[in-house]
């Protein structure tokens, strides 16, 4: 069995840094370098995975390999996207990102995430949404495996580029 750990703040500046290397290794092609690191600047910093360990309102959940090192790691909290008309967000909760490191893909690892995500959102929430890019098919499959359905569009900014993100929905 996989194990997941809820992180510390201790944990925050080595999750900055796997986010910015998950990012940039799966999207960095798509962006002029400027855009990439303005948009890396802000969006995930230690203090302000900090904070967010620190809120009630948000988890942070990893798993590391026998070596330490962490594997991936699933980020909840609230909505911070606008949801289509006709989808309530009260009740609702957002997985933020389910991040896996390369040599840990096909694993476990994100199925073990994704279900601790899940009884976490089930616990708070009615309905879990999530941004997915409309080019990662297998984000898409995986998320759809789980019942996620699209429900709209979200435009999803990396420094001056805008992408076109889909937003999908489990009702728990």
């Amino acid at each position: 069995m996989t194990a997941i750990q809820l992180a510390t703040a201790d944990d925050a500046e080595e999750l900055s840094r796997f986010a910015e290397a998950s990012f940039t290794h799966t999207f960095g092609h798509i962006y002029d370098p400027a855009d990439l690191a303005a948009f890396l600047a802000g969006w995930n910093p230690p203090a302000r995975i900090a904070a967010q360990i620190a809120d009630p309102g948000w988890t942070i959940a990893l798993i590391r390999g026998g070596d330490g090192a962490i594997q991936g790691f699933t980020k909840l909290g609230p909505i911070d996207f606008d949801i289509p008309e006709g989808h309530p967000t009260d009740d609702a909760t957002e997985l933020h990102q389910l991040y896996v490191a390369s040599e840990a893909k096909g694993t476990g690892v994100a199925a073990a995430l994704m279900d601790w995500g899940i009884a976490w959102a089930r616990d708070r929430a009615k309905i879990l949404y999530l941004s997915v890019f409309t080019e990662n098919p297998r984000a898409q499959a995986f998320y759809r495996r789980y019942g996620f359905v699209d429900i709209g569009r979200n435009a999803f900014r990396v420094g001056n580029h805008i992408d076109e993100d889909r937003i999908w929905r489990l009702d728990l």
